[in-house]
């Protein structure tokens, strides 16, 4: 029997940039580093992501990661995890019947708003799941004029 692996983040990353190129939409923000790490991964980790009053929180599923396999940047508004789940190797004596974990890089990104405070945000990892939280910015306040009637 032989094992086949596909990689459906890059088969989805393929479809866009075709689509893409039809409609003269494809600009210079996916460039170079990111397109590269988006045709080279081979999942996306499942994200929660929830808003307070005073922050957002990101929860992202990499279970049998370790930390040192986890790099997070933040670089024009976009916050972009990545990565790679090491595989197991696979033993000589042993018949696998199903093969279901994904191994390999992993590639996240998320466009922030512009209210945030970029040097305040804060990763955890702990028990398979990144948490991340992304405080809000102070948003200025409208000031009230009185109007004056003579």
């Amino acid at each position: 029997m032989t094992l086949v692996r596909i990689n459906p983040v890059k088969q989805i990353w393929n479809a866009e940039k075709e689509i893409a190129k039809w409609f003269n939409l494809f600009n210079d923000r996916f460039a170079s580093e990111s397109e590269s790490e988006i045709e080279n991964s081979v999942w996306s980790p499942a994200t929660d992501i929830v808003e307070y009053d005073d922050k957002f929180v990101l929860h992202l599923d990499l279970p049998g990661i370790g930390k040192e396999d986890v790099k997070i940047k933040f670089v024009n508004n976009q916050l972009i995890i990545n990565g790679e789940r090491k595989s197991v190797s696979e033993e000589k004596n042993a018949t696998y019947h199903r093969v279901e974990r994904l191994n390999g890089k992993y590639y996240r990104a998320f466009n922030l708003p512009e209210k945030i405070v970029e040097d305040q945000i804060k990763a955890e990892f702990k028990d398979g799941t990144l948490t991340i939280e992304i405080p809000k910015a102070e948003e200025v306040k409208p000031k009230e004029i009185e109007v004056k009637i003579n």
